[in-house]
């Protein structure tokens, strides 16, 4: 029966630097395999290039879109612009001519 209050006080004096060392463990574990750990950092990278990619294409396409709007402007339209947008918004066309799109 003394091994029992012997065992007894050894948990209880190893208890808290168990319980220390399992909260260390899983923040440990977080960092490393969590939502924002080490192991995420490579996924996020790889966000990161494909996002960019996707941002160069839209500041290309913005960039044409502020052409085409420079050339509508009303204070110096470009006369070509504005007939083509009016036979594109209008369908006009005479019978004798040929449409060819651009896009």
């Amino acid at each position: 029966m003394t091994s029992s209050p012997r065992l007894a006080a050894i948990l209880r004096r190893a208890g808290a630097p168990a319980l220390a060392l399992g909260v260390i463990a899983f923040f440990a574990g977080y960092a490393l395999v969590g939502a924002n750990g080490v192991f995420a950092y490579g996924d996020y990278k790889r966000q990161l290039v494909k996002r960019e990619k996707i941002l160069k294409l839209l500041e290309h396409r913005r960039m044409v879109l502020q052409n085409r709007v420079a050339l509508l402007d009303p204070r110096h339209a470009n006369p070509d612009m504005v007939d083509e947008q009016v036979r594109r918004q209008l369908n006009l066309a005479h019978p004798d001519e040929v449409i060819v799109p651009l896009r």
